[in-house]
């Protein structure tokens, strides 16, 4: 069955609209930026965590404790 050349060209059309379209969301989802500020959200997230956060504060107080016995002896 023939199709109307008119037909075939708003198809060709919607299908390239649709392709822009979704290059876009592809882009936009690999943008370096998106990805760093992605990234940072997710750490901060965690880092909101009580057992993470007292957790990182315990190890650094050790840590400095141990560098100023270091130091001071």
């Amino acid at each position: 069955m023939a199709r109307d050349p008119e037909t075939i060209q708003h198809e060709i059309e919607r299908t390239r609209d649709e392709l822009a379209s979704s290059l876009d969301a592809l882009a936009d989802r690999a943008n370096p930026k998106h990805l760093v500020d992605q990234g940072k959200e997710q750490l901060q997230a965690k880092l909101a965590d009580p057992r993470i956060k007292y957790a990182l504060i315990a190890v650094g107080s050790i840590v400095a404790l141990a560098i100023l016995r270091k130091l001071f002896r």
